[in-house]
Formats: C-alpha cells, sequence, structure tokens
C-alpha cells in the first residue's frame, strides 16, 4: 500500500461541535510523512541522474556487486524507506580490494608530488561543483538537515584541498653528522595501504579527512564505510574516477563490517588502520592490528564537557553550547555531553538555553528552517530514553522534551535535563542524542575536576570573559581539543584527536599528514673516498 493509501485510510470523519456537519481530516503526522517521502523520491530521481547515486562497491576502478550477490538495504531514517540495495561485502571483496591497492601503491607512491596534488586538487573541484547533489545525498541516507550536510560537503572537501596543497610540503631532513666523512639523511616515505574505516554521522568528510592526506602522501585505500550510510562514500569515489586517480588508489567495499575489518586487519598488505568510531570497536581494532603490527590512528568516542562559568557572556555561552550539543541531533563525537554551569549563572542560562532549545524545529531534513532531524535508527532512540529513564530515577528533572516527537519514526524532542549528578549514565557516557544534561558546579577547581572524570578526551568547551581563567582552564582539562568562547571548532587546518581513551593520533592539519608517513634514515659513508 502506497503512503497516499495509508495516509488516506486514517481519515477520519469528526463531528463538528459547532455546525453539527462532518468533515474529514487526515493525520497530520502521515501526511506530513508522505510530504517527506515524495522530497525524497524527487532527491533520488535528480541523484540517478546525476550519476552519484552509486549502488555497487569500488575494486580496482570497476563497480562491481558482492561474489553470492548478497545486498543490504540503505534507508532514509526521515521515512524508514529503502533508498536502494547495496552489495553485502566480506572477507573475499575485502582482500580483492586490497589486492587491487597493493598493485596501486607502486605506481602511485612514484608519482610526484606535484601530480598527486593536481589530482587531488581536481577531485576537490568536483566535490565542490557536486557540492548539492552531495548534501542532498547526506540528507538522504543520514538525515541531518540539509544546511549542516552542504556544510559537512564544504568540510569535507576542505580536507581535499588542504591534502592537495600540503602534498607539496613533506619534507625530509638533513642532520648534520658526527663524522666528516659521513652525510645523514631522513626521508619521508608513505607507510602503504591503508584500511580507512568510517562512520555513519560524517559519511563524507569523516571519510576525505582520512583519504585526503593518505593519497597525498602517495598511499592507496580501501575504505570501509558505515552499512548505514554507504552511498555518500560511492558518490565521493565516482567524483575520484572522475578526476582521474588512477584505478586501485581508491577502493570501496560495504556490507559485513566484522568480516571485513577481520580482513583489513589479517592482511600483512595493509600497512595501516584508521578508525573513527566507537571506543570499544577501537580497541578491537587495535588488538587486531598487533598480529602484523600495523600502524592505527583511532578517533573514539568522547564524553565532551561544557563549562559555564558566572562571567561568561549569557548570549555567547547559550548559542555556542546549542550548536556544541545539538548539530546533527546530538550525534557527532564532540558534542557537548555535559553542561557544567557555574552556580551564579545556573539559574539565568538553564532558561536562556531552554528557551534557545524549545526553538529548535525539527523534522525531515529537507524541510526548510528544520535544525534536527532524526536520529540514526531506533537503537539510537532507544538508547537515549534508557539514559533518560536512568537520570529521572536518580533525580534529575527534565526541564524540556524528554520523550520521543510527535513526528514519530525516530525522532526525538530536543532535551534538557536539570539536576543531573555525576553518577548518571548521562555523566559518564556518550549518549548521542539530543539530550543536554546540566550540572551545576561552584569553584574553577570543582570544574576541573568534573570535567576530567572520565575515561575519555577529546573535546572540551569553555565560556569565560577571562583571558587568565581560559588558559588555565585550557591547559588542565585532559582533552584533545578546547573550544573557548565557541561551540564549533573542527577545521581541516587544525589538528583533530583526541587523549585518554579517546584515541591515537592526530587527522588534519599538517600534523595529520604524518599519520601516514614512514621515517627512514639514510647513512651515506666513505664520502671522503675517490
Amino acid at each position: 500500500m502506497s503512503t497516499l493509501m495509508r495516509a488516506t485510510h486514517t481519515f477520519t470523519k469528526l463531528l463538528s461541535p459547532s455546525s453539527r456537519s462532518f468533515s474529514l481530516r487526515p493525520s497530520a503526522s502521515l501526511l506530513t510523512r508522505h510530504q517527506m517521502s515524495t522530497e525524497a523520491e524527487n532527491v533520488i530521481a535528480r541523484l540517478k541522474n546525476s550519476g552519484l547515486l552509486r549502488s555497487q562497491g569500488l575494486i580496482a576502478g570497476k563497480w562491481v556487486d558482492a561474489h553470492d550477490r548478497k545486498t543490504i538495504k540503505v534507508c532514509n531514517p526521515a521515512t524508514g524507506e529503502v533508498i536502494v540495495d547495496v552489495p553485502c561485502m566480506g572477507q573475499k571483496e575485502t582482500n580483492d580490494a586490497i589486492s587491487s591497492a597493493y598493485e596501486a601503491f607502486y605506481s602511485w607512491s612514484k608519482l610526484t608530488a606535484t601530480e598527486r596534488s593536481k589530482y587531488l586538487r581536481k577531485w576537490y573541484d568536483l566535490l565542490i561543483a557536486h557540492k548539492e547533489d552531495l548534501g542532498q545525498l547526506i540528507t538522504l541516507e543520514q538525515g541531518k538537515p540539509l544546511k549542516e550536510s552542504l556544510g559537512e560537503v564544504i568540510y569535507g572537501a576542505g580536507f581535499i584541498e588542504f591534502s592537495a596543497e600540503e602534498a607539496k610540503r613533506i619534507y625530509g631532513d638533513i642532520i648534520p653528522a658526527t663524522l666528516p666523512d659521513r652525510r645523514l639523511f631522513v626521508l619521508k616515505q608513505p607507510v602503504g595501504v591503508v584500511g580507512a574505516i568510517a562512520p555513519w554521522n560524517f559519511p563524507l568528510a569523516m571519510i576525505t579527512r582520512k583519504v585526503g592526506p593518505a593519497l597525498a602522501c602517495g598511499c592507496t585505500v580501501v575504505i570501509k564505510p558505515s552499512e548505514l550510510t554507504p552511498l555518500t562514500a560511492l558518490a565521493a569515489a565516482e567524483l575520484s574516477l572522475q578526476a582521474g586517480i588512477p584505478p586501485g588508489v581508491v577502493n570501496v567495499v560495504m556490507g559485513n563490517a566484522a568480516d571485513i575489518g577481520d580482513a583489513l586487519l589479517s592482511s600483512t598488505q595493509v600497512r595501516k588502520i584508521t578508525f573513527t568510531g566507537s571506543t570499544a570497536v577501537g580497541k578491537k581494532l587495535m588488538a587486531g592490528a598487533a598480529g602484523t603490527v600495523k600502524r592505527v590512528s583511532l578517533e573514539l568516542g568522547g564524553n565532551a564537557p561544557c563549562i559555564v562559568f558566572d562571567d561568561a557572556d549569557l548570549d555567547v555561552a547559550v548559542k555556542g553550547a546549542l550548536a556544541a550539543k545539538f548539530r546533527n541531533s546530538g550525534q557527532t563525537c564532540v558534542c557537548a555531553n555535559r553542561v557544567l554551569v557555574q552556580e551564579g549563572i545556573y539559574e539565568k542560562f538553564a532558561n536562556a538555553f531552554s528557551k534557545a532549545v524549545q526553538n529548535l524545529q525539527v523534522g525531515d531534513g529537507f524541510t526548510e528552517g528544520v535544525a534536527q532531524g532524526p536520529l540514526i535508527n531506533e537503537a539510537a532512540v532507544q538508547k537515549v530514553e534508557s539514559f533518560i529513564k536512568d537520570a529521572i530515577s536518580k533525580g534529575a528533572k527534565v526541564l524540556l522534551g524528554g520523550k520521543r516527537h510527535s513526528l514519530g519514526m525516530t525522532y526525538y524532542e530536543p532535551t534538557v535535563i536539570g539536576d543531573v549528578k555525576s553518577e548518571m549514565l548521562l555523566s559518564r557516557e556518550e549518549v548521542f542524542g539530543p539530550v543536554a544534561p546540566l550540572l551545576l558546579f561552584k569553584t574553577e577547581e570543582e570544574a576541573i575536576r568534573l570535567a576530567n572524570d572520565t575515561n575519555a578526551g577529546l573535546a572540551a568547551y569553555v565560556f569565560t570573559n577571562s583571558i587568565q581563567r581560559s588558559w588555565r582552564v585550557s591547559e588542565a582539562l585532559e582533552y584533545g581539543l578546547v573550544g573557548i568562547n565557541e561551540g564549533i571548532i573542527s577545521t581541516e587546518v587544525a589538528p583533530f584527536g583526541g587523549v585518554k581513551q579517546s584515541g591515537l593520533g592526530r587527522e588534519g592539519s599538517k600534523y595529520g599528514m604524518d599519520e601516514y608517513l614512514e621515517i627512514k634514515y639514510v647513512c651515506l659513508g666513505n664520502m671522503n673516498s675517490n
């Protein structure tokens, strides 16, 4: 039965008390869902016409199905409807992709840095030229508002542009020799084939942040996107081919995550694993990489504190905390997971922040003005519900929201919770949803202690008008990223990564390039001989 027919069947006969006449009125939520479905269908048609809606894996420059023809469904989280089926690949296809990348590595690594830079620049140009298509594809399969998706395209493409520029600045070194007849050199060489495993919350940027520097350094890649959002990765790979990047340099496999991961870990041809995702999976990858002593870069879960001091500008703090918490419906690893507010400003902040959150429009990402889309799936909603239930049972109070949205599906109301304590799940673990827990503190020392009381150490945010305090607190916070009076701090020109159990290594900036390079020392002797 079509969505429109289902909506028609829900029409109900309502008696008007004033006129005693009958009227037929459809369910508002079903009509809205029908409008969502229609818009999604239009987007799918446009993407097919553009050639960017790919539904096969990419190995050795060819679009291929799974060997056994098995498929998985990619769904639109806004409607639950299937967008397309993609191959459910596993160990065999991954081994084929690894072989392809290994064969392509020699020729790609031997290109000059300038030649690789030109390929990457062309890829960047194509990503920007197809910004609208890619943005729509991200919203279609991931659910975030279109404005955010378009922002992700710009952000993600920026890593390719930066890598194109930085490819020409991978410098070695000359070391003053200890003996007169020797010359000492340091060379930087590509690490080899890279297995790049990306999450669903930023289906373009988390891939380009890995693949850009890898290719710039001379590595080749096997990309494993999330099975929930593989379409953006496939579209980006299609544009890499159009940019002229040789077959085998970029490969994409998706499907059975465990089988694909095992193949990448067990292969001696894969020399590095780069992963963005949960801490639990990151630990498994780190342990698995030990078997062949691979290099690993891990960007894992966070538990970001957002600290609002009494001397903060209230408007700046509300705006910054709102952005840090509710971007992508709270589904980012750097989202403010705990909002720590000093007692002198707590009530004012709670009221102003709740009012700002109340104004957030929830809906399908293609709808104008929507600030929050659906959560990625039902499991994500159930996790949010369990965290809120735990908090309420331990004395927390719901100031706003706290339940599923009337739109149904996986929509959840933007939520603010007060009187949150450190022992609650909302404080201990990453909620990964649109829930802002408010915790009260009295002193700067207490704020730092609360902020650091976690195994995570990815991002932190501080709001204060004191320059001295901003320096003191920034230095004391055990986090890889700190935003002062700002809630959105990620950029391709700065290093991104965490400490403690939030990961190893850095992505972005010149420091991220080193993750894909080996250092070789060369000693040239007998220089005084004829």
